[in-house]
This record gives C-alpha cells, structure tokens and sequence, in this order.
C-alpha cells in the first residue's frame, strides 16, 4: 500500500486558489463525468484512463485554446488534474486519489 501523502496548508490554498475561478469549477465538474459531459465529442482515446482531450474541454467551455490550457496547468499545478499525451493531443482527467486527501485535509484543517 503506497503511503498516504501529507499534505499542508499551502497545497490548500493552491487548489482552492484553482478551483475559486468558475471556470476551472466548471471543468472539474465536467471531467468528474466524461462519458456525460463530452459525449457529443468522438474520443480520441479512453475517457475513464486517460481523460478529456483539451480540445473538447476547449469546444465545450467556448474560451479561447490558450486560455484553457492556462486553466489546465493552474489545475495540474494544484495536483487536481493528470496530463496524458497521446500523439499530439494532451487528456486531463481528474486525480480522484488527490481530491480524496485534499478533502480529508480541509476536514481536519478548518
């Protein structure tokens, strides 16, 4: 069993600096539900293993493809997020494993 990380005050300040932007809520709500949210989207590659292409999340939110990626790496900055190249496409999907501790963490921390 891999050791549980431990995690302080200022890994909660970065991801509730990420996720105090709608937008980036937004797409964590979004990718908590692939098959639902980007179904009109033909996959590249496996939702549930390597997550969302940016450029359905792109498609979907409407905001410029800098923009998104601006917002993709503030939240893999925070550990919210997993990259995943596949060819020339990059996938996020969520780090349920990282939510799981952050929301442990803000229970005993507040």
């Amino acid at each position: 069993m891999a050791a549980t990380a431990v995690l302080d005050s200022g890994d909660l300040i970065e991801a509730f600096k990420a996720l105090g932007n709608p937008a980036r809520l937004q797409i964590m709500q979004w990718l908590k539900d692939p098959e639902t949210h980007f179904g009109e989207y033909e996959p590249i590659a496996d939702r549930r293993s390597v997550g969302v292409c940016v450029t359905h999340i792109q498609a979907k939110s409407g905001l410029a493809q800098s923009t998104v990626s601006s917002y993709m790496s503030t939240l893999e900055r925070a550990g919210l997020v997993r990259p995943t190249r596949v060819g020339k496409w990059t996938h996020y999907r969520r780090d349920e494993e990282r939510l799981t501790q952050l929301a442990r963490a803000i229970g005993t921390s507040i």
